[in-house]
This record gives structure tokens, sequence and C-alpha cells, in this order.
């Protein structure tokens, strides 16, 4: 069992829906192996304010949180032992101390707790 898995749900530039269906399907499949949180790249867009994929998945992941599917979950930009969104994230998997990303900034991921 992984602790963190990684789902790159940019890659091959899908639709906002099918980078949804890949989330959802990325998240349960993680659930169904007992990970502990999931890593998402969604990439930040190419217009250097933040992309359309990244504003979707932050949605639907708000959503998740509210059916139960998902705990808690941290953009990257905020993933960080300095904000509350990243200490409770680290409270609840304290293993991802070592996460190469953590305090990098990296709006182009969210780390989700499952």
């Amino acid at each position: 069992m992984a602790i963190l898995e990684t789902a790159n749900i940019e890659q091959g530039m899908p639709t906002v829906e099918q980078a949804r269906l890949r989330l959802l399907q990325a998240l349960r499949g993680a659930k169904a192996r007992r990970a502990k949180a999931v890593k998402v790249i969604h990439g930040y867009g190419s217009s250097g304010v933040g992309g359309t994929l990244r504003g979707e998945m932050q949605k639907a992941l708000a959503a998740h949180r509210r059916s139960g599917l998902i705990r808690h979950f941290v953009s990257g930009d905020k993933w960080s032992i300095f904000t509350p969104e990243g200490r409770r994230a680290l409270e609840l998997v304290p293993e991802l101390k070592g996460d190469r990303d953590l305090d990098r900034g990296n709006p182009g991921i969210t780390i989700v707790i499952l």
C-alpha cells in the first residue's frame, strides 16, 4: 500500500469533463488500494493566471469533500507547513512531511487526503 499516489489529470490535455472523470476514477482507485493521499497533477494553465482545469478540479474536490469521498484537500500553492490547510493535511497524514512539493508553492498540484 502506497501512502501517497499520484494522478496526472492533465496528461493528454483532456476536456474538463474528461478530467473530472479521471479525477473520480483516481480517487476511487486510490481508496480501493487503501492509499492515504493522492497528489493530483492538474497543471496551472499556460495563461499564467491559472487554468480552467485547475479551477474545475478544485470545485470537483470541494464537492467530493462534501459528499464524503475525501476528507480534505489543499491546493499546491497552500501546501505548506505554514498554512492552516497544509497543517491539517499533515495532521491527517504525517507521512506527507517528506513530500518533495511541500513548501514549494506549486499551483499545478493539489494534495487530497482520503
